[in-house]
């Protein structure tokens, strides 16, 4: 059964690993629905945070071919482990005069931020999950929306767990 996946996966942070990482995935036909990769605590080690669909067997045997790669350390999969997962999403809306307070009691609602404004648009800052990043941007088609960017899903297992 296809379910969704979120991957971590810990590399050495060197050129050329992502693009090994993303080769795997695409040689083997699965789409990479999310993709965040930043450096770690430690500047020598970046974290790769994937979502793909797929079943446990097909994802199994990426996570093992993953682990095969040399620059590659530690590879887990969060679908059977308690995560915290966060995306960052800016959003570029139009904000006419008319439409302001009911426009800024929504990204209240939200808890968003408006972090620029014009004379004609709010670029709004929201983090949380996919959900209601997804419903938030909905609310907001009534409005105009200008531009959207979303960093991707990143995540970390609760507690005490590490990876």
């Amino acid at each position: 059964m296809q379910q969704q996946h979120t991957i971590t996966v810990l590399v050495d942070n060197k050129p050329g690993v992502l693009s090994r990482v993303a080769g795997l995935f695409s040689r083997r036909g699965y789409n990479i629905e999310s993709l965040a990769v930043s450096i770690t605590e430690n500047p020598e080690v970046s974290r790769m945070t994937l979502v793909v669909n797929g079943d446990e067997q097909e994802v199994e045997q990426i996570t093992k071919q993953l682990h095969k790669l040399i620059d590659v350390s530690k590879v887990q999969d969060y679908l059977n482990i308690p995560m915290v997962a966060r995306e960052l999403a800016l959003i570029k809306v139009n904000a006419l005069i008319e439409n302001r307070t009911a426009l800024l009691q929504l990204v209240e609602v939200f808890r968003g931020r408006v972090i620029d404004m014009s004379d004609k648009t709010f670029v709004i800052e929201l983090t949380g999950g996919n959900d209601k990043i997804d419903a938030f941007e909905k609310l907001l088609e009534a409005y105009g929306i200008r531009e959207l960017v979303r960093t991707g899903r990143i995540a970390m297992a609760r507690g005490t767990r590490g990876i």
